[in-house]
């Protein structure tokens, strides 16, 4: 079951077309990928589902719902431009905001107590927020967007600051958040991060949808039917070609070891192509490659580019 749903979201600013007929599922206790370059309309989405603006057409569901102003309380959202008073102290702050989400002072400085004591960030209490850098700030409002316990997280650009400790740090916890029920929309540019934690993303370019599914589904729908096998020492391969039906792409060799990707040049079975090279070496690893979410990303965006430029000159 999925707990928001848009169904054909349109949203205009003056002359711009920021959302054209954008549609995303986004299924109960899991995380969602909201991908696409600076401008693509990633943001305008995240702001109708909190309610900041509305859509000039669609529809929006929260929880099987018609989304409506009382479901913002079951909205937690860490935006990608921090929103911390500067001159306020740190804990003064956090239980003003924990309050501001309904939940009683008692119980925000008991779980604030948890929260800081987890993070090991108890001696920033009373210090003030422009005390802090930008990584530490970030924990704060990661901690006050999740206090409150919410249906769905929104996490735009959640590891912007933090160096690489604390971006696993951040990273653990979403995973753990999702694994107690928490449904996660989480927006990024940093695709390593996609692999690790989404389950399933929507790509969206110049105001449009243009991929969605799995990651796994995904990758695999993008693959380029290239294999990679490692050799022992140096194996007695021709160079060029294998057959009509292989074709070497890559052939590196360091430490003993001989990394050979090859790229298959019609439907055969792999069983056919271990045959043919097993006879030139002792094969020590064999595996398929799948593009990573990153080239997806560049190839995906580039092809709607082109064909958006095509129909311009047509």
């Amino acid at each position: 079951m999925n707990l928001f749903e848009a169904h054909n979201v349109v949203k205009k600013y003056a002359n711009h077309l920021a959302l054209d007929n954008v549609s995303i599922n986004v299924p109960k206790g899991s995380i969602f990928g909201l991908l696409g370059p600076n401008g693509a309309g990633k943001t305008t989405l995240i702001r109708i589902i909190n309610q900041i603006t509305a859509p000039d057409s669609g529809d929006i569901f929260f929880n099987g719902e018609k989304l409506k102003s009382h479901h913002v309380e079951q909205i937690g959202y860490l935006p990608e431009e921090r929103g911390l008073y500067k001159k306020m102290k740190v804990g003064e702050q956090a239980l003003y905001l924990a309050q501001l989400k309904g939940l009683s002072k008692k119980d925000a400085l008991k779980k604030l107590k948890y929260w800081f004591e987890k993070f090991e960030i108890q001696a920033w209490w009373d210090k003030k927020v422009e005390e802090l850098s930008k990584g530490m700030q970030q924990k704060v409002q990661f901690i006050v967007t999740i206090l409150h316990e919410p249906k769905l997280l929104i996490f735009d650009e959640p590891f912007s600051g933090f160096d690489p400790i604390n971006t696993n740090l951040l990273k653990q916890e979403i995973l753990y958040l999702r694994e107690q029920g928490a449904t996660i929309i989480f927006s990024t540019h940093n695709m390593s991060s996609v692999e690790e934690v989404c389950d399933n993303i929507a790509l969206i370019n110049k105001s449009k949808k243009i991929l969605d599914g799995s990651v796994h589904d995904i990758r695999n729908q993008f693959k380029g039917n290239t294999l990679e096998i490692q050799f022992k020492g140096k194996p007695n391969l021709l160079e060029a070609t294998l057959t009509p039906d292989y074709e070497i792409v890559e052939n590196n060799f360091a430490n003993d070891i001989t990394n050979i990707k090859i790229k298959l040049l019609r439907e055969i079975k792999t069983n056919n192509l271990i045959s043919h090279v097993l006879p030139f070496g002792e094969i020590i690893s064999f595996r398929e490659m799948l593009p990573s979410m990153n080239d997806i990303f560049i190839r995906a965006v580039e092809e709607t580019n082109e064909i958006d430029n095509k129909k311009q000159i047509l």
